[in-house]
């Protein structure tokens, strides 16, 4: 027998428009609790978000009874619907049996309603909210095993997952066939693949291998996709994206072998009952794309009780500007200085820090550090045979035995938290390397950030002492590739609308001066960085007089800058031109806009999203007379009016808002 899988609520729309009326979300959850099964010629499932902007579509690849499935993704936008992802191909290859090509629709659960909100300690905003329908769809293969299909719809995207709900015994997972199809006519903004997830973003539609997120246009403009995965666990490898074998369909793909050296298996290995990550994406309006939390939304909550010691904050670094500087007691000394002066909570010691000579050794600097009022961060290498990277010290937490060890003494020491470096791959047994080395640093009461890693999986929701990634071609380049000094600007504007969506980000940014090669951005765009990029550790990257040697306004800023958010908002912007960023702490709001263009520029933003009937004191701080002058303004404003403003060629502003009592 065929089925027709409808929602009974499709053929209610009287009832629904009630609903949306009143806002009655018990009237809702029973409607979309129930579901018609009529007889017709094929089988179908749709599922819309909770605001009936997203619907995503169960089809069968051919009549029959069996065969393949695969979801199409449609969206509303202002009367027109328009479908923005054709295709999505489903299925698993295990090494006993196959879940793709003959599977049969046994069972469509009644769809629920998912609605929570969580606190999250760092990113965009501090009150989260995770609503969506999920229905869930049972399949079988010709010998009888089952396969759960997850779908969520979301009013910012869509979210689904693979289960194997029941049964025991390990498999190999030869292939997962998760691929989209996306129109040959959109625009796309695509990194080349690369371990360390360091490239720039194409543009030009080639085939090739592609990092995550990956970032579509759709054809009539209003429309952005970004896919992305989430929910990552030692249960699975991390994938990325591959459209070798068909330029307009981008299919999911494990690590290379040859990844970590050649060390541990690229295929996965998994044991029943399991489930996968979330294949997510992320789709709307381009600010709702950027203000997106779904990638949390849809991760483990916490699984760490006590927050309390978890302090998010600026960081000097001495990296950037001495790419040996903690060997050296003195410069060590000088950027824990920089930070009392600044009022930043921390200074990283970065590697070599067990080399440390010229007047001090590794416990004479944490002691000078202790005595300015600051907490120390070190470094680690992740060392093992994943690594040729010989930089010390390295190999102290390749095990829990290990990592007990070291953590033991770090807490001794007064240590707040640790980097880890070098990764290189994404392989299963990496992934739980990472996690393993987050768990055990909760148990010690350490913040984590991960340098030379994968991006962002959710895995600051689950775990909220991880507190940045890097993950990206960041400010460290100008010590590496002369032609960063030309990329830069562009590659600063694409950044908002793909990596740093997806989670936190330690470009290490706002540098003046300048390292092994120059800059050509101006002094305001550098400044307006550290509003525009978030990180839980914002790691300001410049050499102590960079800092003191600006004027009092833009010192004033960095001494307050937040990196906490507890709301975030895109007044404007298009990948590779600009952006203007609003993001609230408490009452307050900071504006931060960059530009790549080539050309001065007079913006005016408004000023709308500010609360009605409250007046606030504007400082505005933009590019001066030339692209190392700044400007500072203040005046009263408030939501009914807007802020003018000038950027020098690839320049930008900084702005704060405080409200007047």
């Amino acid at each position: 027998m065929k089925f027709l899988l409808l929602p009974l609520y499709s053929k209610l729309s009287s009832p629904f428009r009630q609903y949306k009326a009143k806002r009655n979300s018990r009237m809702f959850a029973s409607l979309i609790s129930l579901f018609c099964v009529l007889p017709a010629v094929a089988q179908q499932a749709t599922l819309p978000s909770p605001n009936q902007e997203i619907t995503v579509t169960l089809h069968p690849a051919q009549p029959g009874p069996s065969g393949g499935w695969y979801l199409g993704v449609s969206y509303n936008h202002n009367g027109h619907t328009a479908t923005v992802i054709p295709r999505i191909e489903l299925g698993l290859q295990r090494n006993d049996q196959e879940f793709s090509r003959q599977l049969k629709l046994v069972k469509a659960a009644r769809p629920r309603l998912i609605r929570e909100q969580y606190t999250a300690l760092i990113g965009k905003r501090s009150l989260c909210t995770n609503t969506a329908n999920e229905a869930t769809y049972t399949f079988a293969n010709p010998s009888g095993a089952v396969m759960n299909l997850v779908v969520r719809a979301y009013n910012d995207g869509v979210a689904f997952r693979y289960e194997f709900p029941g049964g025991q015994g390990s498999f190999t997972i030869q292939d997962e066939l998760t691929a989209y199809q996306l129109p040959k006519e959109d625009k796309r903004w695509l990194q080349p693949w690369n371990t360390p997830n360091e490239s720039y973003y194409d543009t030009l539609g080639k085939q090739g291998e592609w990092c995550y997120p990956a970032l579509f246009q759709s054809q009539n403009e209003s429309c952005w996709v970004l896919l992305h995965e989430a929910d990552l666990n030692g249960t699975y490898c991390g994938t990325k994206l591959s459209n070798t074998g068909d330029a307009g369909a981008y299919k999911l793909q494990f690590p290379d072998p040859k990844d970590g050296k050649g060390t541990g298996a690229a295929q996965p290995v998994i044991t029943l009952p399991w489930k996968s990550p979330w294949r997510v994406a992320i789709i709307g309006a381009l600010p709702n794309v950027v203000a997106s939390t779904l990638i949390n939304d849809v991760s483990a909550p916490s699984v760490i009780k006590d927050t309390s010691w978890i302090k998010p904050g600026i960081a000097s670094w001495n990296y950037w500007s001495s790419n040996h500087g903690t060997m050296d007691y003195q410069i060590v000394c000088s950027f824990a200085d920089l930070a009392a002066e600044m009022n930043w909570p921390y200074t990283l010691l970065d590697w070599e820090w067990d080399a440390m000579g010229n007047g001090g050794k590794l416990e004479d600097a944490i002691r000078y550090i202790h005595s300015k009022g600051l907490q120390p961060l070190m470094w680690y290498n992740s060392g093992g045979p994943h690594t040729d990277v010989a930089s010390t010290p390295r190999d102290r937490l390749l095990t829990h035995e290990s990592r007990v060890k070291e953590f033991t003494w770090l807490k001794q020491l007064g240590v707040a938290g640790i980097k880890v470096d070098f990764f290189e791959s994404e392989k299963q047994q990496m992934i739980q390397y990472y996690q393993g080395i987050l768990q055990d640093a909760a148990e010690f009461k350490l913040m984590v950030y991960f340098h030379g890693c994968l991006v962002p999986r959710g895995w600051n929701r689950t775990y909220p002492h991880l507190m940045t990634y890097e993950a990206v071609r960041g400010a460290e380049w100008y010590n590496y590739d002369p032609g960063f000094t030309t990329a830069a600007p562009v590659h600063n504007t694409v950044l908002p609308f793909t990596r740093n969506v997806v989670g936190s980000m330690d470009y290490t940014p706002v540098t003046f001066t300048n390292s092994q090669f120059p800059h050509i951005t101006s002094y305001g765009h550098e400044l307006a960085l550290g509003i525009v990029f978030e990180s839980g550790i914002q790691h300001l990257a410049d050499r102590p007089e960079g800092y003191r040697q600006l004027p009092d306004a833009a010192k004033s800023l960095l001494k307050n800058l937040p990196v906490t958010w507890d709301d975030t908002k895109m007044l404007d912007g298009y990948p590779g031109k600009g952006i203007t960023l609003a993001r609230r702490k408490g009452n307050s709001w900071y504006i931060g806009g960059i530009s790549a263009g080539l050309g001065e520029e007079k913006k005016t933003i408004r000023l709308d999203f500010l609360p009605q009937g409250t007046k606030y004191r504007l400082m505005l701080i933009s590019d001066g007379a030339h692209d190392k002058a700044l400007d500072t303004r203040y005046e009263v404003v408030d939501g009914s009016g807007a802020l003018d403003v000038k950027l020098l060629r690839r320049g930008g502003f900084a702005a704060v808002l405080t409200p007047l009592q």
